[in-house]
């Protein structure tokens, strides 16, 4: 199995960054091989995030390097997605 990195930056306060935290909460048990990592957009490390994925809101989603959402996200595709690894 894949080994997955799943990154979501969020910012603080964000609704809809607590929503994708709550649904990943939900089905991580099915994700074993999935590495989910929250990482502050107002942190050094979320800034450099922020500026090499050229990021305006939140929260983005980051599957092994590649910008899969930002502002947003959908439930049905994000766990396509993580199935198609």
């Amino acid at each position: 199995m894949n080994k997955i990195i799943l990154e979501e930056i969020f910012s603080p306060g964000c609704h809809t960054c607590r929503e994708l935290e709550v649904f990943w909460e939900g089905i991580k048990g099915d994700f074993s091989n999935v590495d989910f990592r929250r990482i502050d957009a107002t942190s050094d490390q979320g800034q450099k995030l922020v500026q090499k994925y050229i990021i305006f809101s939140s929260p983005t989603i980051i599957i092994n390097g590649e910008l899969f959402a930002t502002g947003g996200f959908d439930k049905k595709k994000l766990l396509e997605k993580l199935k198609s690894y």
